[in-house]
């Protein structure tokens, strides 16, 4: 089983950076596919970014394009999401997840670990 831990949330006034960070056990980043999700109140959880094992592609959700990056570090057995540009509508809990062989890199049914969620608030 993997086991992810996420961190860097925290609150931001809009235009501002954060850096999101999930850390896997073992070898889990060779053999994955990792994802970001977001969830805010009363809204369902979507997808936001993905990288497929190895880092060999990557996806992201149309209103993030231009302002994510997903990153993998192998050594450190870490996925990052550097969110840059932020607005009040990235507001939400954020979730790190692990996948193999991800077909559809945004429903959240194709993953099969996940991480507690750190908190992202941006303000205007």
């Amino acid at each position: 089983q993997v086991e992810l831990v996420e961190s860097g949330g925290g609150s931001v006034q809009a235009g501002g950076s954060l850096r999101l960070s999930c850390t896997t056990n073992g070898s889990t980043n060779s053999r994955n596919d990792m994802g970001w999700f977001r969830q805010a109140p009363g809204k369902d959880r979507e997808g936001v970014a993905a990288i497929y094992a190895g880092g060999r592609s990557t996806y992201y959700r149309d209103d993030v394009k231009g302002r994510f990056t997903i990153s993998l570090d192998n050594a450190k057995n870490m996925v990052d999401l550097q969110m840059n540009m932020l607005k009040p509508e990235d507001t939400a809990m954020y979730y790190c997840a692990a996948g193999y062989l991800v077909a559809v890199p945004d429903s959240p049914l194709e993953y099969t670990d996940w991480g507690q969620g750190t908190q992202v608030t941006v303000s205007v």
